[in-house]
């Protein structure tokens, strides 16, 4: 049972889901300053103009095809250096030198926004809906801190899902607890996956934390455009708070920006405490990716034989394999017909029931261990 085909959005080199993308850190960006990015194949110049904007434009020049960060910012517009051609912030062209009046030609922009010391970038020609946040933190001032950048192996996709891996979570981290998850939809682009656990009291780690929860232990997910996940875990009274920023670069692989997290405490006292625990988190995240990393240099992901212990796996893939998909380097729509080919354990998988449901095979056994080992789509 093949978990992906060439036509599925997750885990596919040659498109992505349509959203909110981090392209560089804020302060690398001052004021009339420009500079060349590349974002999911297509070439961008992002500058600052004086009013503090930040203005992402198609990087070459309608003109002669210049590369405009190799022009300078003049006002909120940007001047290509070859022959002095401006273009406003909405990337009209306003001015050629050698002319009394401009021509009605343009360059294509694209949406931009400022948050967790992250330029954004919205991919995609319809309006930008939710930048992501933690669900917990929606209506919360925040302080943050970003942590390591990185570069993965494998697709963003893949990186996302060992979140929720509920085995390995044993296998790897050696946690003595069987984890169950809650999946719930936050909106079309989001989704949420809870630990439901309360078991483990065979295990004298959990019987040391337990007194820390009310209910079950908190560990929760929230999964953006398949490309950003937040993780929220941590004693009722204290969370810590993680998201992880990806974008897929060349062949599918992943590059990576953690961001830390943590509700803003007032005061000075409040900024010192605020970080402590943003280092505190840091930790907590390091411990976690530290034992998986050999794995995402090397995997050839291909989930040919799911287990019960995968059924929040496969909500994900089906969740991903949902949404409006864009062509890498072109940024074009792809067809509805086009994603919708998919494999059919993932078109019939609900949240309610690890069953095959709608094809005339009612609570028909889909993992492997229960009697299907060699089901093929």
């Amino acid at each position: 049972m093949s978990s992906t085909n060439q036509h599925a959005n997750f885990s596919n080199p040659t498109q992505f889901i349509a959203g909110w993308y981090w392209t560089l850190p804020s302060r690398q960006l001052k004021v009339g300053k420009v500079k060349a990015v590349t974002l999911l194949g297509r070439n961008l110049a992002i500058y600052r103009g004086v009013s503090g904007q930040v203005v992402a434009v198609d990087a070459y020049c309608p003109h002669m095809g210049a590369h405009l960060a190799e022009g300078r910012v003049e006002g909120d517009g940007i001047r290509c250096f070859f022959h002095n051609w401006k273009y406003s912030d909405r990337g009209i062209c306003i001015d050629i030198p050698s002319q009394e009046e401009p021509l009605p030609v343009c360059i294509k922009t694209w949406q931009t926004t400022e948050k967790y010391g992250l330029i954004w970038v919205w991919v995609g020609e319809e309006q930008p809906t939710a930048l992501p946040f933690v669900p917990e933190l929606e209506e919360v001032e925040c302080d943050y801190l970003l942590g390591t950048r990185f570069e993965k192996n494998c697709h963003p996709n893949v990186l996302l899902i060992n979140a929720i891996d509920a085995h390995h979570f044993n296998t790897v981290h050696n946690l003595p607890l069987e984890i169950v998850f809650d999946c719930q939809a936050l909106n079309t682009n989001a989704i949420t996956f809870s630990n439901t656990t309360r078991g483990g009291d065979d295990s004298w780690l959990i019987r040391l934390i337990r007194p820390l929860y009310r209910n079950e232990v908190t560990y929760s997910m929230c999964y953006w455009y398949g490309s950003t996940g937040t993780v929220t875990l941590g004693p009722d009274f204290l969370h810590f708070y993680i998201i992880f920023a990806l974008r897929m670069i060349e062949d599918g692989k992943t590059e990576g920006q953690t961001i830390l997290v943590t509700p803003k405490r007032r005061g000075f006292l409040g900024r010192v405490i605020n970080l402590g625990l943003l280092w505190l988190t840091q930790q907590v995240g390091n411990y976690f990716a530290k034992g998986d990393t050999q794995v995402f240099q090397t995997i050839k992901f291909d989930l040919k034989t799911p287990t019960k212990a995968d059924h929040a796996i496969l909500q994900f893939i089906q969740h991903v394999n949902r949404q409006q998909a864009l062509t890498w380097g072109t940024w074009e729509t792809v067809s509805v017909a086009e994603t919708q080919q998919q494999p059919l354990s993932h078109q019939n998988l609900t949240p309610q029931s690890p069953s095959l449901q709608g094809n005339g095979e009612q609570n028909t056994p889909l993992f492997a261990g229960d009697g299907v080992l060699d089901r093929h789509y």
